[in-house]
């Protein structure tokens, strides 16, 4: 098993300041050494009892929080490309969420994959789970760009092997390169304007996706976090007996070169 370790660092400085001035001091660094702590088992017989105990108290209370059952899935959805159950059941769930707040709907979204940290089992899903799929504090942006735009983002999307769309469709190879792609069946129009749900993340350029800081217009929904708003979706869900299911319906396919 490999080690984990603390680094530790030892730094000299010096300072000089005119006395009774008032005057900023200035520090010049002089020295610096370091050294690596081993964490390991050997410290699991040296846990201080006092912190331990205030620990166990927070933990019994998150415990509580993150076993609560909010919803069913029928089946395990996991993540993988070019598409996958989970990717799609995200991205679908950012463009319905974008569509409700624009009062009609929107064209498409983006999940990246790489946003979804675990998969989702069958059976129960708890607060937990949600928490283990979103562990970021990403919050939900619907971005418009232009279709000249659009198209560079699918491929950069392409080149990346895949991501989480609805609305869209797209043909890529297997080393990355986009051969055909629509939104809602229809091929792209360079002056268009189409509206994006996706997530603060991405909207920065971020994941290999920078054609989206292109936008020419950026709505951040006042709604809060996405992780809580999936997580309002899950029970509305459960409220009408509905189960969670994602699949893969063929939206990105991989294509001879």
């Amino acid at each position: 098993m490999t080690k984990r370790h603390i680094l530790f660092l030892s730094i000299s400085v010096t300072y000089a300041a005119m006395l009774f001035s008032c005057s900023h001091a200035h520090f010049k660094l002089t020295e610096s050494q370091g050294y690596l702590i081993p964490v390991d088992s050997t410290w699991d017989t040296r846990g201080n009892q006092s912190v331990s105990a205030a620990i166990l108290s927070y933990k019994s209370q998150i415990e509580n929080i993150m076993n609560q059952p909010i919803g069913e899935s029928a089946t395990t959805l996991k993540t993988f490309q070019p598409e996958s159950p989970l990717s799609n059941l995200a991205a679908d769930f950012l463009r319905e969420t974008a569509s409700q707040f624009l009062g009609r709907p929107a064209d498409l979204a983006v999940m990246n994959m790489g946003g979804l940290r675990t998969s989702l089992s069958k059976g129960t899903i708890t607060v937990g789970n949600i928490y283990e799929i979103f562990p970021f504090e990403n919050t939900i942006i619907v971005l418009t760009l232009k279709g000249a735009d659009l198209l560079h983002l699918f491929e950069e999307i392409a080149h990346r092997g895949g991501e989480g769309i609805s609305g869209a469709s797209l043909q890529i190879t297997r080393n990355g390169k986009l051969t055909n792609c629509s939104v809602q069946g229809k091929p792209i129009e360079p002056d268009k304007e189409y509206t994006i749900g996706t997530i603060d993340y991405l909207a920065e350029g971020n994941d290999g996706m920078p054609s989206f800081k292109k936008s020419i217009k950026r709505q951040d929904l006042p709604a809060g976090l996405l992780r809580d708003m999936f997580m309002n979706y899950v029970k509305q869900q459960t409220k009408e007996g509905k189960k969670i299911d994602g699949r893969c319906d063929g939206r990105i396919k991989l294509v001879e070169q």
